[in-house]
């Protein structure tokens, strides 16, 4: 079994999964087909099994039932995945762009650039302690004092 991408010109992208001999369905295979589809058509891919499956059938040639199904059920694992992170093996155009943005971001006003830092003593004793109780802007503060009730 293996897969092929048609990228013909005058049909629309297709993933054509081969049957190349009798027998069981290989892990890798449908790993692969997955990966595959969830890379060029994640914009159409929801979290819902039966709505992936449809979509499966629509944009892939997959010669039988149990392995489309192998195969939806996959790419609807995945999109449960990367929905909360990325996924190793998968690239999305979109994923890239976010991360870019993200590295690239700078902030108008940074967070370091504080005139005054309130610490409370023992940060203070802390930092004399690390040879850094030259630091302008450190401002002692008094620790406010909680009182613990127990019913």
């Amino acid at each position: 079994m293996r897969v092929c991408v048609n990228m013909s010109v005058r049909a629309p992208a297709h993933v054509v999964v081969c049957v190349c001999a009798w027998g069981r369905v290989r892990t890798k295979t449908v790993k692969k087909a997955a990966k595959i589809i969830i890379e060029k058509y994640y914009t159409r891919l929801t979290l819902d099994f039966d709505t992936n499956k449809r979509i499966c059938e629509e944009i892939a040639i997959i010669p039988t039932k149990p392995l489309r199904n192998k195969i939806a059920g996959f790419a609807t694992h995945l999109m449960r995945r990367l929905r909360h992170s990325q996924v190793r093996g998968i690239s999305i155009k979109l994923q890239e762009e976010e991360r870019e943005r993200r590295d690239n971001y700078v902030p108008e006003v940074s967070a370091l650039e504080n005139d005054i830092i309130e610490v409370d003593p023992d940060t203070k004793d802390m930092l004399k302690m690390l040879d850094f109780n030259n630091i302008n802007g450190l401002q002692l503060t008094q620790p406010v004092a909680q009182t613990y009730r127990r019913n």
